[in-house]
């Protein structure tokens, strides 16, 4: 048996169910049922990008839902402030190097997905607002914004960092600053901005859930300009 543990966030706008053991996967629904209903699909793209391997057909997986959360966020536009009870908990130094290794993958990917497109400015998305601000619709725009989340990320847990242009570098320069306390296994529980709770552990996950997705609609503005075959796809996003 192959267990999946959903931690479920929603509200009238819609769902975000996220795979507690598989450190940043997640889907979106209308419903509930909706957004479990491609857990399975998403958890199998994510080991494929974590490891190389898949769930065999024959193996049989379970989901089972451990944690929820009704949200007053914008759930539809995929906004998030749920921390996980195993978000809370101390952290060993083998979870944490292993969890650092696939932020680091993470954005090794984002910025090979980022290199292989042709013209960074050029976007088929329309222009969105929402009540967070304008919705990125380029390359460019997209890796901006995903890079420049980091030192609001771990500025939630008392690091102060200047971001680097550089997505991976940046990565690396914020693990250094974290590793630079003396606490940073204690996994300790911040009151952060706007009255959301933070921990390293969600730091990390969040690093990998933001990433996937705007990867996942870079590849897709992408690759529908330029088709698939020189678009690289290191989260197996098909």
């Amino acid at each position: 048996m192959h267990l999946i543990k959903a931690v479920v966030e929603h509200n009238d706008n819609g769902f975000l169910v996220y795979a507690d053991n598989y450190c940043g996967a997640y889907t979106r629904g209308r419903t509930e049922a909706e957004a479990l209903g491609k857990l399975k699909g998403e958890v199998q793209k994510y080991l494929l990008w974590a490891t190389g391997n898949n769930i065999t057909g024959n193996e049989p997986i379970e989901i089972s839902v451990v944690q929820r959360k009704v949200s007053n966020l914008q759930i539809c536009d995929a906004d998030s402030d749920v921390i996980f009870e195993t978000e809370k908990l101390p952290l060993s130094q083998k979870e944490y190097s292993r969890l650092k290794t696939l932020v680091i993958k993470s954005a090794n990917g984002f910025e090979e997905l980022y290199v292989s497109i042709p013209d960074k400015n050029r976007t088929t998305l329309t222009e969105r607002q929402t009540f967070y601000g304008h919705v990125p619709r380029t390359a460019y725009e997209m890796y901006e914004h995903t890079n420049n989340v980091t030192n609001y990320y771990v500025g939630e847990i008392g690091i102060t960092v200047n971001n680097l242009p550089n997505i991976i570098e940046n990565r690396i320069n914020a693990f250094e600053r974290i590793e630079s306390t003396s606490y940073f296994l204690k996994n300790t529980t911040y009151d952060g901005s706007y009255g959301e709770q933070w921990s390293l552990k969600k730091v990390l996950r969040r690093f990998i859930w933001h990433d996937r997705i705007h990867a996942r609609a870079m590849y897709r503005m992408a690759t529908n300009i330029w088709g698939k075959q020189d678009i690289r796809n290191p989260y197996f996003f098909d």
